[in-house]
């Protein structure tokens, strides 16, 4: 093709090649009019961006069972496209990856790398430091220092080949600080695949690796500025002074302007869009004055994004821009840097074993250095060598290193390929090595009363409070109020506020999320928090025998039953409640709010170590009183036998105790031809229509018939009490007779009734939309029974674990035996509020 009269010319002073390029060959005029498309550079930059985020999400899928972190992927896309795979075609590289093309790809690579810092810093919580203590920061700092040193020694090696001018302590500080850093949003998803977020290793991790972080940021700045002007020491010095000057022009002059913003706008309502274009101009021009004055641009943008207040604004610009910048745009910068890696440089065996080398030492380094603090501070070896390992993932902040100092001329090619081999391989075997040899295991005391039915009718009775939002409050205090809490057998409500943990890295962070009395709430999350917790101390205050302790979880809801069963182990409580995941609309239906609070629900019942109640919410009448007389309420509870239904009795029967609690208990039998139709099915080996006692149930019969008699007998003279007993012979004929109860009750109480098949539910669980609720349970809780009372589904606690022995909950009491400590698969501990 011709080439136009007005040309660019770029010279690439490695290899002497001069490209051409025509400013005006942006869009093509279509293959038609005889163009070919990838001469032109908007539709040749199309097909690249799509051959990158194609490749990279092949490989996302191909390693996501080897737990590999994204990163990975990335830079094993931009491998397979560079000159070391596809890249050795001619044809393949003169065509998609042309060298005119490579100023654009770079360009719009460095705009993804440049907004993706911005929000790195918006997420980050620079308070965490502050509040990581002596041990976090010895380890970061310690963590460093070896691994440094490892590169500096290994330059003398590297350098000799390198072309430049620079100086060899340029050298050592790129080559160290790439091999010293500790890659924190790399570590995050790592800890967060593990299931090690919310354990003590994880939380010393992240808070660790965030010193390294910021530690790594301050040598870069320092190592472009030397890099740069090497000879030049004057001018490295006006450059770090510049840099100084500008991260304080932010800090005094930038955010009070940003927090002045903020203040015009409303609580509640959503930033204008002036603002946010302002705040997105901000980025650019942060870029634009550190790249001025010699330092990188991602720096300015690392800066202002820290400089943005926690809150609804850093929630807003999060929303906006994470997903097309992280998944779109980033990966062009991690695949460059593929790109820019050719393997056929490395040559020799001297120098693979020199990698080897290096990989091993450096890897040594980390983890000795780690080992050095921990053994100070007494953590178990496993501990500290499994600390150490995680801390040796790379990702960004390496490979801005990598690049930079391949862009100045510090690194040649065969240094640089060498490096990046390096973070593929340290951050690729750290978690399936983590994974095999840290098995972490806490160990748990066995205790007797799990359940409402054991618990002493004289002593404390522990529940633990679920609530996902502000709208569960007022019925699930209601209930608690109704539940009788006394001087003889006071309560001690946990309320655990569940919330998703979103973002990638700092989010993580946020362990104490509570604020002190006067400070405005930073965000939605926050203000929830503030308006349930301040709801339950109101509580405490205005009831008597209630003591509420407050906290927050925030975790995956994949992995939030593990925080919850934790924390209800760790408290020893009877009973877990937590909100159903539908409520109710204007119109009297149900609607599901999130479908992951079902999975939360599911996760909970399968794995819990105490009884479970499931509170399908449509109001509880009787709203918290001053005194506790004029609360009124009618409790219902449908008994049909076995281990739930006991413990439903047990709670209702509880609740009865109060004086403004009237209770009906509706005990289901089965009628005659019930029995017939029994004998039959056991007759013809059918098991859909086998009934307790043809199952060898006698026991639970027995117990339940036991049960009942005390429960009648000791409620003889209560006339607050109503017992009636109908005898039925189908589903039919039990749903006629819950039925025919009125519309003044408040509450349905009833037991799951897990994996058990009974002739007075048949037919029912055929259209069941819920079966986690049981039969009774989902046919109260759906939208046909059309009633407007609450329904409490109990799952109850059925015996002990295996090697298990049960001890009473407080020490000194004559009915226990020796404690026998079991191992439970590893359940962090909740990031709480206290």
């Amino acid at each position: 093709m011709e080439v136009p009269t007005k040309v660019h010319t770029v010279a690439n002073k490695s290899n002497d090649t001069i490209v051409c390029y025509a400013p005006t060959m942006i869009t093509t005029n279509g293959v038609w009019q005889g163009d070919n498309p990838l001469d032109y550079s908007l539709p040749l930059f199309i097909l690249q961006l799509t051959l990158v985020v194609v490749t990279t999400r092949i490989f996302v899928l191909v390693l996501k069972p080897l737990r590999q972190p994204r990163v990975i992927s990335e830079i094993l896309g931009g491998v397979i496209l560079g000159p070391s795979v596809l890249g050795r075609s001619a044809v393949f590289a003169n065509t998609v990856f042309p060298l005119r093309s490579v100023m654009v790809l770079e360009t719009m690579a460095n705009v993804g790398l440049l907004y993706f810092l911005f929000l790195v810093g918006v997420e980050m919580d620079l308070s965490v430091i502050r509040r990581t203590g002596k041990r976090a920061m010895a380890i970061a700092i310690s963590g460093m220092i070896l691994p440094f040193l490892v590169g500096a020694f290994f330059t003398f090696m590297l350098h000799n080949k390198v072309e430049g001018n620079h100086n060899h302590g340029t050298y050592i500080l790129f080559l160290g600080v790439a091999l010293s850093v500790t890659a924190f949003p790399v570590l995050a998803r790592i800890l967060a695949e593990l299931k090690l977020i919310n354990t003590d290793i994880g939380r010393l991790a992240m808070s660790s690796a965030l010193i390294n972080d910021m530690c790594a940021w301050i040598l870069l700045a320092l190592a472009i500025a030397l890099a740069e002007n090497d000879n030049a020491s004057l001018a490295s010095l006006w450059v770090v002074l510049s840099s100084a000057g500008f991260v304080v022009l932010c800090i005094f002059v930038v955010r009070p302007i940003i927090s002045w913003m903020i203040r015009r706008t409303p609580e509640g309502e959503s930033f204008s869009e002036f603002s946010i274009c302002l705040i997105l101009t901000g980025v650019m021009i942060a870029g634009f004055i550190t790249d001025a004055i010699g330092t990188h641009s991602v720096f300015g943008a690392f800066v202002f994004g820290l400089i943005i207040p926690n809150g609804p604004l850093g929630v807003t610009l999060i929303e906006k821009l994470e997903d097309f910048v992280s998944g779109l745009l980033l990966p062009l910068f991690f695949a460059i840097s593929g790109l820019k890696t050719n393997i056929d440089s490395i040559n020799g065996g001297r120098t693979w074993g020199l990698l080897a080398l290096i990989i091993l030492l450096s890897c040594a380094g980390k983890v000795a250095g780690t080992l050095l603090v921990t053994t100070f501070y007494k953590m178990p070896l496993i501990e500290g060598f499994a600390l150490g390992l995680l801390m040796n993932t790379k990702g960004l902040v390496e490979m801005i290193v990598l690049n930079v100092g391949k862009d100045q001329k510090v690194l040649d090619d065969e240094s640089f390929a060498i490096m990046v081999i390096i973070a593929i391989i340290m951050t690729g075997t750290i978690s399936p090595i983590v994974a095999n040899i840290y098995k972490p295991s806490r160990r748990y005391v066995a205790y007797k009363r799990r359940t409402i039915q054991k618990s002493k009718p004289d002593g404390e009775l522990r529940v633990l409070v679920c609530v996902h939002t502000p709208r569960n409050v007022p019925t699930i205090i209601n209930l608690l109020e109704a539940s009788n809490p006394t001087k003889k057998s006071p309560i001690c409500i946990y309320v655990l506020h569940l919330v998703e943990l979103t973002g990638r890295a700092s989010a993580m962070l946020i362990v104490h999320n509570t604020r002190k009395s006067g400070h405005p709430a930073l965000n939605r999350t926050q203000a929830q928090s503030d308006h349930i917790i301040n709801a339950f101390e109101n509580f405490e205050q205005h009831t008597g025998c209630v003591s509420v302790q407050p906290l927050t979880a925030i975790s995956p809801y994949s992995s939030m039953h593990e925080d919850i069963c934790s924390l209800a182990e760790d408290k020893r409580v009877a009973l877990i409640i937590i909100p159903f995941h539908k409520q109710q609309t204007v119109d009297g239906g149900m609607e599901a709010t999130n479908p992951a609070f079902r999975t939360v629900n599911q996760n909970l019942l399968s794995n819990a170590p105490c009884s479970v109640g499931i509170l399908v919410d449509r109001g509880l009448s009787g709203s918290t009183r001053l005194a506790a007389h004029e609360v009124s309420h009618h409790v219902v509870v449908l008994y049909f036998g076995g281990p739930d239904d006991r413990e439903a009795l047990a709670y209702g029967w509880r609740m009865s105790e109060h004086p403004g609690t009237t209770l009906t208990v509706m005990r289901f039998t089965p009628g005659e031809d019930t029995a017939d139709l029994a004998r039959s099915a056991s007759t013809q080996s059918d098991p859909q229509m086998l009934t307790p006692v043809d199952t060898g149930s006698n026991k639970e019969n027995q117990l339940d018939n036991d049960y009942i008699n005390d429960f009648r007998m000791k409620t003889a003279n209560d006339e607050s009490v109503i017992y009636i007993e109908n005898v039925v012979n189908n589903g039919e004929e039990t749903v006629a007779a819950i039925r025919t109860l009125d519309n003044s009750h408040d509450l349905f109480i009833v037991g799951r009734d897990q994996g058990s098949i009974s002739p007075l539910t048949a037919g029912l669980t055929d259209w069941s939309e819920c079966p986690e609720l049981g039969a009774i349970g989902d046919l109260l809780a759906s939208s046909d029974f059309a009633s407007t009372a609450s329904v409490l589904v109990i799952q109850q606690y059925v015996g002990l674990m295996p090697n298990e022995s049960a001890i009473p909950d407080s020490p000194g009491q004559p009915d226990y035996d020796e404690p026998t400590i079991r191992q439970t698969p590893p359940r962090g501990p909740p990031v709480f509020d206290t």
